[in-house]
């Protein structure tokens, strides 16, 4: 339970800024790039925090990294609240990805240390699910915080991290294992699973960070207020929330390059009708049907690179470092890049692009997973 709670707070705190972006965009005249910039910035503190998050869980163990990457986390929510110039908003988030780097390595490392492999999947797809939750009630809040100020409302949030980190604080953790060098990484990095596993966590990411900028902004063209952005963004995550699930327990039964051939297959649809939509209720439904299908990756590829570690013996703690590493670049690439191709071409180039790139992995994945014999 602590471990979902953990990323619980941290994605819900994450998702609060979609329905607040056009409302920043206006305020301090963002282009969409620049609207991109301050959504890149969260994962982009992930990156820069994922290898320190790797170390400090292998040589402190995984409480105290929870317990101090919530602290961080809540001390930049309150900061973010109040903050009043686009460059103290930028750094605010980019601390608080560091945050999330040190929760989310905790968190997970956490939680495959005492689940057996045949339920990995499963396991790990229920707590994405309980994430996605938090990116739920995200959105809901941010359209709270644009009608009743985000002041009291990133304070509130930062007042319930902090009682996660006390709880954390008390609750006992596995051991850690025998700590490993960062040279171990490099070397773990040269196996084939793992670097498949981290591609299929990058590649939702960036289409999860396309998605965060350019529907908000799109919508908002169309008419739609902050809160009702929020409703659609709070749908998408209730769809995932209930499919996400289902994707690890498929990946546990039928393996996870299945599971993973099926979202593959999925978003490339998903990206490639998102674009077309002119009418606000349909480009609404799309959206929540397209975000869906990109969040059927999560759980077979965190159970792949869980896999991954425990057959070349790399400690949990660096696998799921750079697990954030891996989806910290594609979050921000697909904010930042994807809001600056957009405004260069039009909505349509960065989510056909995406399209296909999705359509070639899952050519790619096809080919080796004949090759080999079916995953656990």
């Amino acid at each position: 339970m602590l471990t979902r709670a953990i990323v619980f707070v941290d994605t819900m705190l994450f998702a609060m800024l979609t329905p607040l972006l056009p409302r920043y965009a206006h305020e301090f005249g963002l282009s969409k790039a620049g609207a991109g910039v301050l959504a890149a910035a969260y994962p982009a503190g992930v990156l820069a925090g994922a290898i320190p998050s790797g170390w400090v869980a292998g040589r402190v163990g995984v409480r105290w990294t929870a317990v101090g990457g919530l602290a961080i986390v809540a001390a930049t929510s309150a900061v973010f609240g109040f903050g009043g110039s686009i460059a103290l908003l930028d750094t605010a988030r980019f601390v608080q990805g560091i945050g999330s780097a040190f929760a989310w390595t905790a968190a997970l490392s956490w939680l495959v240390a005492v689940v057996a492999t045949d339920r990995r999947g499963a396991l790990i797809g229920r707590t994405i699910s309980v994430a996605i939750v938090g990116a739920l009630f995200g959105p809901a809040l941010g359209g709270v915080a644009s009608l009743a100020g985000t002041r009291g409302t990133f304070t509130a949030v930062a007042v319930i991290a902090l009682a996660v980190a006390a709880v954390a604080a008390r609750t006992e953790a596995p051991p850690r294992g025998p700590e490993q060098p960062f040279g171990r990484v490099r070397t773990a990095l040269r196996d084939t699973s793992l670097r498949t596993a981290l591609w299929l966590v990058a590649l939702p990411a960036l289409l999860y960070g396309t998605t965060a900028v350019l529907v908000p902004l799109r919508l908002s063209h169309l008419g739609v207020g902050a809160a009702a952005i929020g409703v659609v963004f709070v749908a998408a995550a209730g769809l995932e929330a209930t499919v996400s699930p289902l994707s690890g327990r498929l990946a546990d039964r039928r393996g996870r390059y299945y599971a993973l051939s099926i979202a593959l297959a999925a978003s490339a649809v998903g990206a490639a009708v998102l674009p077309w939509p002119d009418e606000a209720v349909l480009l609404g439904i799309v959206a929540v049907l397209a975000a869906s299908a990109f969040g059927l990756a999560w759980a077979p590829a965190f159970a792949l690179i869980a896999d991954a570690a425990e057959s070349i013996g790399l400690e949990l703690a660096w696998a799921f470092a750079l697990m954030n590493m891996a989806w910290a670049p594609g979050q921000a690439l697909g904010s930042a890049a994807g809001g600056a191709l957009a405004r260069a071409t039009s909505d349509a180039v960065p989510f056909l692009v995406l399209s296909g790139t999705c359509a070639a992995t899952l050519l790619v994945l096809s080919r080796s997973a004949r090759s080999r014999p079916r995953p656990v």
